[in-house]
């Protein structure tokens, strides 16, 4: 499966999950200057927001600064790869993080 296909998906499981009238996915374009590496999503659930960098698997290679933005932004809100592999326990965990 291609990143993006994975993804499109993704966000339609993001949006039924955490409720189509307060969840907001914004796609950020990898092309604009200066973005090199920052997460693919931004996630905005009520007045709360999460980064996420897909892969279309948990062996998918990393771009260059992808680990560095995941960890610098993970010191400030909720910051993650997200693959197929791992897709359950991370929307788990943003799930826990809305009830803290």
């Amino acid at each position: 499966m291609l990143e993006s296909e994975y993804q499109a998906g993704l966000i339609k499981r993001i949006i039924q999950r955490f409720g189509p009238d307060r969840t907001r996915v914004q796609i950020n374009d990898p092309n604009m200057p200066g973005s090199q590496g920052i997460p693919d999503l931004t996630v905005y659930v009520g007045p709360y927001w999460f980064l996420l960098e897909v892969k279309a698997s948990a062996k998918s290679k990393m771009r260059p600064n992808q680990e560095y933005w995941i960890q610098k932004w993970g010191e400030q809100t909720f910051c993650s790869f997200i693959y197929p592999e791992n897709e359950e326990e991370v929307l788990d965990a943003m799930e826990r993080s809305l009830a803290a």
